[in-house]
């Protein structure tokens, strides 16, 4: 059975092909600039092979059409037709009064489109393209695996906000949390490593977009992100935590709507905010090095907030066993994570110099014998996706 897990931005659709159960992948691939005349498809085979195309693709459904004829190629394609595929599952990130996994259908849509000004970066593209998919693939099941739904474990007295009762009863005003698929992948490939279930981790999804979650026997009990992908941790160009009530204030002397004032805290913010412009942590860094005194500011406010959190859960957990790294901050930034823990040894907590310098893909880099086991980890939210999507059209 082949499953199709869809990652959709504004101008783009990005995609792996997994075959179900045996989860092997099958091909990865996507489109880029559509809309574009100049868009680009492109497709990666198992056996390493790469093919793309230059031809204009006006929308998300013509993406899957585009991908499908590379895929179905007589000569180089992995499927033999498009009815190969069994459905295609999205990563989708949030709902009114909907989580979890679902059947994409009108109810499903409507229950997006109402929190569009609450995911403004991600709700408005992946509805277009479910519309545009359900029209041009009316038999082809479409799933929606919502970022929230691993968080439904969390305890109320860590999903209420201290606001009215109603507006969370009502209106559905909570600490969701987000990155489900990603934090739901490390807890379960943690326990396979260190074959125990038993364990209490604080998994770091650090990378354009960051959280930290708490897990304990599996199950999230607890993450940075609340109402909105917008809250938590700093990200690369989102505000993160941020009070309310400074939002009138920004109004009034800078002579903004509120439409303009959340357009500058979703798109301006971040690292990109205090950096002057650069939201690659990277370029931040670079920065940094050479001087530049906001670029040091950016990154300083990114790593006292992760500290921040990852302090909250280690009371909250009652102390780690795991500290987990993943995204692309967290694989790859040795400095980050040494910066992230530095100090902590009291706690248990201690990194390993050169492991975490020379550290790649799957590897711990903490001191031999440490209480805390800290690991560098790949996430794989694409394969909790198919699983997800697999599960729901066998029902």
């Amino acid at each position: 059975m082949n499953i199709l897990v869809a990652n959709i931005g504004s101008t783009s659709f990005k995609y792996r092909l997994y075959a179900m159960p045996e989860e092997k992948l099958l091909a990865r691939g996507g489109v880029e600039r559509i809309g574009s005349p100049n868009s680009r498809s492109y497709v990666v085979q198992d056996d390493g092979r790469t093919r793309e195309t230059i031809a204009p693709v006006s929308n998300h459904a013509a993406a899957v059409v585009a991908c499908l004829v590379q895929l179905t190629d007589v000569k180089s394609g992995c499927l033999r037709s498009a009815e190969d595929l069994a459905a295609i599952g999205f990563k989708a990130v949030h709902a009114k009064g909907v989580s979890g996994v679902q059947v994409v259908d009108d109810n499903v849509l409507s229950a997006m489109e109402a929190y569009n000004r609450v995911a403004p970066a991600h709700n408005p593209p992946y509805i277009t393209a479910m519309r545009q998919l359900r029209s041009a693939f009316p038999k082809l099941p479409l799933v929606a695996a919502f970022e929230t739904g691993f968080h439904q474990t969390t305890p109320n007295r860590y999903r209420y906000y201290a606001a009215p009762y109603e507006w969370a009863e009502k209106y559905g005003v909570l600490r969701h949390g987000f990155h489900g698929a990603s934090h739901r992948y490390i807890a379960g490939r943690t326990a396979e490593l260190m074959e125990r279930k038993d364990l209490r981790i604080v998994s770091c999804h650090l990378g354009g977009s960051s959280s930290l979650c708490a897990i304990k026997n599996g199950r999230s009990i607890g993450a940075s992100m609340g109402m909105s992908p917008q809250s938590g941790l700093p990200n690369n160009n989102r505000v993160g935590d941020f009070d309310p009530f400074a939002i009138p204030v920004v109004m009034q002397e800078a002579r903004l709507t509120l439409d303009e004032v959340l357009h500058q805290l979703a798109e301006e913010g971040g690292l990109k905010g205090l950096s002057g412009g650069k939201n690659d942590l990277r370029d931040v860094e670079q920065a940094a090095a050479s001087g530049d005194k906001r670029a040091r500011l950016a990154l300083d406010v990114f790593v006292g907030s992760v500290r921040d959190w990852l302090g909250a859960f280690l009371v909250r957990l009652g102390g780690a066993d795991v500290i987990v790294f993943t995204g692309g901050i967290g694989e790859n930034s040795s400095s980050m994570r040494a910066a992230v823990t530095a100090g902590l040894e009291q706690l248990g907590i201690q990194l390993d110099q050169a492991k975490n310098e020379s550290a790649k893909g799957e590897t711990v880099v903490s001191k031999d014998g440490a209480r805390v086991v800290i690991w560098t980890m790949p996430t794989n939210e694409e394969i909790v996706v198919a699983r997800q999507t697999l599960q729901s059209i066998k029902r």
